[in-house]
């Protein structure tokens, strides 16, 4: 890998290669579809579509019912679960093919993601530009192909007696979801970002890795949020309902159950887990301002406060209109956007190579 160097104070800047930056630049572009793939699946979740597809077949599920024999077959499928039973079983085929093409459409850019990434791939490997990456990059594709096989087993477990998909199936799919775009991402960053500090931030990468780790636990709580429905209950901000700490907070037994299927304990955690994440969050910021650091890397850091109020906003606006399609969406996507903007502040600090 080739760089122009320079030699800002605290830091030393480069200037990718042509061929890293169109290899980074793919890689961005990868981890932009994922994004888009995360938004998909929250509404798949929030329009209740994740079960209208009963058959998993990876290369002829690309094609959708093409005749009404086709679609009545589906929609047959389709009745024999306990969702339409106990759920839909007033809906016609018109109503069931509004929630097909959204799952359909899930489905559709995961395949289109594995294209995206395998005919590039091969491009850049023939033309000798993935120099000690072919490996990872091997990784991540193959971590791709895991995320189809455990999506597939998250909508089989609404297959037998459930009304919807197993939570903590949803959030290892989600969890996935968020290593494989982490993985492209720092890829990507490591070829059109390559800027490394010359001393040893220690402590503040360990702060900033504490910080990670609360925001990954946030998200992982969300999706145990999205997966019991908890955003319709105690729809007001602060309180809950008219306590500070809701009283149906351990009403299962065992007690521990309640972290992981009540819904009141469920959003409880998400908004007190809110509130670590703004205290990791801005003690790196405070911290990441006193320190040797050059001005352009600062910066990074200061984008972590404009993201965390973002997302605190589309949370409660979410939470108190009673989960709107639009913003709650936009509100997993936030998510996301965040945990980028602690990699990208991260990945500042990687060290220079000697």
């Amino acid at each position: 890998m080739s760089y122009v160097q320079t030699a800002p104070i605290g830091a030393t800047a480069a200037r990718p290669a042509t061929a890293d930056r169109a290899v980074g630049l793919w890689l961005l572009a990868l981890a932009g579809m994922v994004l888009v793939q995360v938004m998909l699946g929250a509404i798949t979740r929030l329009t209740d579509s994740g079960l209208s597809i009963m058959e998993w077949q990876p290369i002829m599920g690309a094609i959708p019912p093409l005749n009404d024999a086709e679609w009545h077959r589906v929609f047959a499928l389709y009745q024999q679960i306990a969702e339409y039973q106990q759920v839909n079983a007033s809906m016609t085929l018109e109503g069931f093919k509004s929630i097909f093409w959204w799952e359909y459409v899930h489905r559709l850019w995961g395949r289109l993601i594995g294209v995206a990434f395998l005919l590039p791939f091969l491009w850049f490997w023939v033309r000798g530009q993935m120099r000690g990456r072919t490996k990872r990059l091997l990784a991540i594709f193959v971590l791709g192909g895991l995320q189809g096989l455990v999506g597939w087993i998250m909508v089989a477990s609404g297959f037998a007696d459930r009304t919807d998909v197993s939570q903590y199936r949803l959030v290892a799919h989600l969890l996935l979801a968020l290593v494989i775009y982490a993985a492209l991402l720092w890829s990507a960053l490591d070829l059109l970002s390559p800027a490394r500090v010359s001393m040893d931030h220690r402590l503040l990468r360990r702060h900033g890795r504490i910080m990670m780790a609360v925001i990954t636990l946030e998200i992982a709580i969300g999706g145990f949020v999205a997966g019991l429905d908890g955003g319709f209950v105690y729809n007001n901000f602060p309180m809950m309902g008219d306590h500070w700490i809701a009283p149906d907070l351990f009403f299962q037994s065992p007690w521990w159950v309640n972290f992981f299927e009540n819904p009141v304990t469920a959003q409880f955690l998400h908004r007190l887990v809110a509130g670590f994440v703004a205290i990791a969050l801005i003690s790196l910021v405070v911290r990441a301002r006193r320190a040797e650091l050059d001005e352009g890397l600062k910066r990074r850091f200061y984008y972590l406060p404009f993201g965390l109020l973002g997302q605190a906003a589309l949370g409660i606006a979410t939470l108190m209109l009673v989960v709107p399609l639009p913003l709650a969406v936009a509100h997993q996507a936030g998510g996301f956007i965040l945990f980028s903007l602690g990699l990208y502040a991260l990945h500042g600090l990687r060290r220079a190579k000697a």
